[in-house]
C-alpha cells in the first residue's frame, strides 16, 4: 500500500479502534458477576407480587390459606385438661350453678373454646412470623438485583461513554493527521514546481509562495 494512500485515504490504524475493541468486551466479562444477582431479584420481585396482589385482592382467602396446616399444638391438650379442671372445680364450689348443670357444662365449653381459639391464633402468629421473615428475604433480594441491574447499568453508560470519546479523539486526531499531510504535500510540490522552473532558486520560491496548508 502506498504512502498516498495510507496518509490520504485515513487508512492508518487509529488507535482508538484498538481502545474500542477491548472495552467492547467488558460488558461480557462483567455479567456473570451481576447476572445471579440481577436473575434473583427479579424472581424475588414477581413473587413478592404475587403475594401482595393476593392480600390486597383477596385478604379473607390469603388468611384462610395461612390456616390450612393448622395442628394443635403439643401443649395443647394439657392446657385443655387444666381449663376444664378450673371449670369443674369452679362449678364444685357453686359457681355456675353445681356440677352437671347446664351452666357448668356453658362454663366448661367456653373454657375449652377460649383454649382452642389461643392456641390457633398462636399458630398463625408463628405462621405470619416466619411469614415476614421469608417476605424480608425475598425484599433484600429484590434489593440486591436491583443494585447489581443499576451498578451494570452504570457500567454500560461509562463503557459507552469512552468508547464515543474514543471514537470521536480517534476521528480528530485522523481528521488534523490527512490536514498536515494535505499541507506537507502542497509545500512540497510547490518546491518540486520550483525547482524544475528555475533551479535552486526557484525552489526556495516554491517552497515560500507555493500552496500553504489548508489552503
Amino acid at each position: 500500500m502506498s504512502w498516498l494512500s495510507k496518509n490520504f485515504t485515513g487508512e492508518n490504524k487509529n488507535p482508538a479502534i484498538g481502545a474500542n475493541n477491548y472495552l467492547s468486551q467488558i460488558p461480557e466479562a462483567l455479567r456473570p458477576y451481576f447476572q445471579p444477582y440481577m436473575q434473583q431479584g427479579q424472581q424475588a420481585g414477581q413473587q413478592l407480587t404475587g403475594q401482595y396482589s393476593q392480600m390486597t385482592q383477596n385478604p379473607g382467602e390469603f388468611f384462610a390459606n395461612l390456616g390450612k396446616g393448622y395442628q394443635q399444638s403439643p401443649g395443647y391438650q394439657a392446657t385443655l385438661r387444666e381449663a376444664l379442671a378450673g371449670a369443674n372445680n369452679a362449678a364444685a364450689m357453686g359457681g355456675g350453678g353445681g356440677l352437671g348443670t347446664p351452666g357448668h357444662e356453658n362454663y366448661a365449653a367456653n373454657a375449652a373454646g377460649e383454649v382452642a381459639n389461643k392456641d390457633y391464633q398462636d399458630y398463625i402468629n408463628h405462621i405470619l412470623g416466619i411469614f415476614g421473615l421469608g417476605q424480608q428475604g425475598q425484599q433484600e433480594q429484590q434489593k440486591q438485583g436491583y443494585d447489581a441491574s443499576t451498578r451494570y447499568g452504570e457500567n454500560l453508560g461509562n463503557i459507552l461513554g469512552q468508547q464515543g470519546q474514543y471514537a470521536y479523539a480517534g476521528q480528530a486526531g485522523e481528521n488534523a493527521n490527512r490536514s498536515n499531510n494535505w499541507s506537507n504535500l502542497f509545500k512540497g510540490l510547490g518546491g518540486v514546481a520550483g525547482l524544475i522552473a528555475g533551479g535552486p532558486i526557484g525552489g526556495m520560491l516554491g517552497l515560500n509562495y507555493g500552496p500553504k496548508g489548508g489552503a
